[in-house]
């Protein structure tokens, strides 16, 4: 399974966001230091931030930073929201596709299945073990 840009920007901030949890990050510094779209990451933020996964701040100082602890936030959940309007093939869009093998398909069934598998395995991930750069750990 790919995973588009969106998502792949997403979990790049969110890995870093990780690493210093008390730390409010700008999209442009994110955007620098991973060098990917700004603007492309700004969307990113607001669907993240929609979702609960992140909190912003405006003004002097703004950003963003996790809404809740790294160790509660696992890479599945992540990978849902930020893959949500992404079909996995044409008869998975929202408004069914135009494949002509809909009626009679044998494969759907089984791409969902490999789907849910592929997010059931993210799901036992969390941000914190993914965090950039890995969080030192307690002496």
């Amino acid at each position: 399974m790919r995973l588009t840009s969106f998502t792949d920007y997403g979990l790049r901030a969110l890995m870093r966001a990780a690493g210093d949890p008390e730390r409010v990050y700008t999209t442009d510094a994110i955007a620098r230091e991973f060098r990917i779209s700004r603007n492309h990451l700004t969307k990113v933020i607001r669907e993240l931030a929609a979702s609960g996964i992140v909190a912003t701040q405006r003004g002097t100082g703004g950003g963003f930073r996790l809404a809740r602890p790294a160790e509660d936030i696992t890479i599945g959940e992540i990978v849902r929201r930020l893959e949500a309007h992404a079909a996995l093939v044409e008869c998975y869009r929202a408004d069914g596709g135009e494949c002509v093998l809909t009626p009679a398909c044998r494969l759907k069934r089984r791409l969902g299945a490999a789907r849910e598998a592929f997010l059931s395995e993210l799901d036992r991930t969390t941000l914190a073990e993914c965090a950039w750069p890995r969080a030192k750990a307690a002496a």
